[in-house]
């Protein structure tokens, strides 16, 4: 009896073990931001000259911290001047003048863990 009693206590034991794991490698995951959406979407093509772009992240993102820049079709890069945000998982930006061709959105983004993400997001832009 008391055998079948110790042996239950060690599975009791191992089932909280992983379920505190198991919480503990959700939160990590949820703490690094990871984009959920984007404007323009990736490989989607977009009517110019102006293009509004927005990132919608699945933590809040440290703005002030983070930076957004488009590579133009020539290779050279611009930095994007962020606008306010209008969500704290969302950064959002304006590229005005833009000529047809391929462009990519560089995206880097500090979430409240600490850690900084980072992206591409190609996209087209047709004739105006």
């Amino acid at each position: 009896m008391n055998g079948m009693r110790n042996r239950g206590i060690r599975i009791g034991a191992g089932i909280a073990a992983a379920s505190l794991l198991f919480f503990v490698v959700v939160r990590i995951a949820q703490a690094h931001a990871i984009l959920k959406e984007s404007s323009p979407v990736a490989n989607s093509t977009v009517k110019g000259p102006d293009v509004p772009i927005r990132l919608r992240y699945n933590v809040r993102v440290d703005a002030t911290r983070s930076k957004l820049q488009l590579l133009l079709p020539d290779n050279t890069n611009m930095d994007l001047t962020m606008e306010k945000q209008s969500a704290p998982d969302v950064m959002s930006a304006k590229a005005t003048g833009l000529k047809a061709g391929a462009y990519r959105i560089r995206w880097q983004v500090l979430a409240p863990d600490g850690h900084i993400t980072r992206g591409e997001i190609p996209f087209t832009v047709s004739g105006s």
